[in-house]
C-alpha cells in the first residue's frame, strides 16, 4: 500500500503529460464497417485478437482486423523486415462477418484465421485498410535510443504502399507488473514499474512531437489508470503480457473507442470468466481514458 501511494502521483503526472501532446480527434460518425492492420508483436495479440471484433459486432460495427505478429518485435525488426520484404511474420485475421448476418446478428459468429509466412508489404496490399497501428516492443518502450531511425524509416514505407485512405495510428504499451520478471525489466527500468512508465510516457511525447499520427491509442495509461482500480496490479497474467480476461478486455474496449468512436460501455459481451463488475470496471476506465484523449 505504502508503494502504491508512492507511485500514484508519478502516474498521475505521466498521465497528464502523455495526454497533452496526444493527437486530438474531431468528432467523427461511427463507421459501419472498419479495416485494421496492425504491425505488431505479443502486445497487439493482446489488444485485437480475443474480444475486438465481438466488442466491434455488438455495437453493429462490421470489423476486420488483421495482425502481422512476431513475438517481441522491435521497430527496427518491423523496419528491416519490411526493407527487405521479408516473408516472417504470423500473420492473423479477426472477423465478425456482420455483413453476412441479419439484424439479430450473434455476437459468437466472428473467426480467427492464422497463415504464416507473410510480410509487411502482403499485408498492406491484402484489403482496403482504414487504419495501420504501429508499436515498439514493450522492453524498448522507454527507451527513446531504440525508436529512430527505425521509426521514421517504417512510416515512410507504409505511406509509400498502403491504401490511400490508410490513417496510421500509434499504439502505447505498458509498464510492466511489479512483481514481473521479465529479463528487461531490472537492466531496463531498475525493476521499478513507476520509473517504468514514466520512461515510456516520455517516449510517446517525444514521439508525438516529432511525428504526425492520425491517432493514439494510450494503452500504457489504460492499464496504469486500471491499476489504481480495486483491479490493483493484476492486469498481467505473467508480469507483462495482459491478463485473459480484466487486461485484454480492458485494451479491446479501448482499441473500440478510440478507433470507431463507440463506447463500450454499457455493452453485454465479456469473457466467460469476467464478472459483471470487472467489466463495468474495465469499462469505465476505457471510456474515461478514451474520453480524456478525444
Amino acid at each position: 500500500m505504502k508503494r502504491f501511494h508512492y507511485i500514484l502521483p508519478v502516474i498521475i503526472l505521466a498521465l497528464a503529460e502523455v495526454l497533452a501532446v496526444a493527437y486530438r480527434q474531431s468528432s467523427r460518425i461511427v463507421p459501419r464497417s472498419l479495416k485494421v492492420l496492425c504491425i505488431g508483436n505479443s502486445f497487439s495479440i493482446d489488444a485485437v485478437e480475443n474480444n475486438l471484433v465481438q466488442l466491434a459486432a455488438e455495437r453493429g460495427i462490421d470489423m476486420t482486423v488483421g495482425n502481422l505478429y512476431i513475438g517481441g518485435c522491435s521497430l527496427e525488426r518491423h523496419a528491416l523486415n519490411m526493407r527487405g520484404d521479408s516473408a516472417v511474420y504470423s500473420y492473423r485475421l479477426m472477423q465478425n462477418h456482420l455483413a453476412e448476418q441479419s439484424a439479430d446478428y450473434s455476437l459468437h459468429y466472428c473467426t480467427r484465421e492464422v497463415t504464416d509466412s507473410i510480410s509487411i508489404l502482403q499485408a498492406l496490399l491484402s484489403d482496403d485498410w482504414d487504419i495501420i497501428t504501429m508499436q515498439q516492443a514493450s522492453h524498448y518502450s522507454g527507451q527513446w535510443f531504440t525508436y529512430e531511425p527505425w521509426l521514421s524509416e517504417l512510416m515512410d514505407s507504409v505511406r509509400l504502399h498502403k491504401p490511400e485512405q490508410a490513417r496510421l495510428y500509434w499504439y502505447m504499451t505498458w509498464a510492466y507488473q511489479q512483481d514481473a520478471r521479465h529479463p528487461a525489466f531490472v537492466p531496463n527500468y531498475n525493476g521499478d514499474q513507476a520509473y517504468m512508465y514514466s520512461e515510456i510516457a516520455g517516449c510517446n511525447r517525444q514521439l508525438l512531437k516529432r511525428h504526425t499520427f492520425d491517432g493514439f491509442i494510450p494503452g500504457g495509461v489504460a492499464i496504469q489508470q486500471a491499476r489504481a482500480t480495486k483491479l490493483s496490479d493484476t492486469l498481467c497474467r505473467d508480469g507483462y503480457h495482459l491478463s485473459y480476461t480484466c487486461g485484454r478486455y480492458l485494451m479491446a474496449c479501448l482499441w473500440l473507442e478510440v478507433l470507431t468512436g463507440s463506447t463500450a460501455m454499457g455493452c453485454n459481451y465479456m469473457p466467460e470468466e469476467m464478472t459483471p463488475e470487472e467489466r463495468r470496471i474495465v469499462q469505465q476506465v476505457a471510456h474515461s481514458v478514451a474520453q480524456s484523449y478525444n
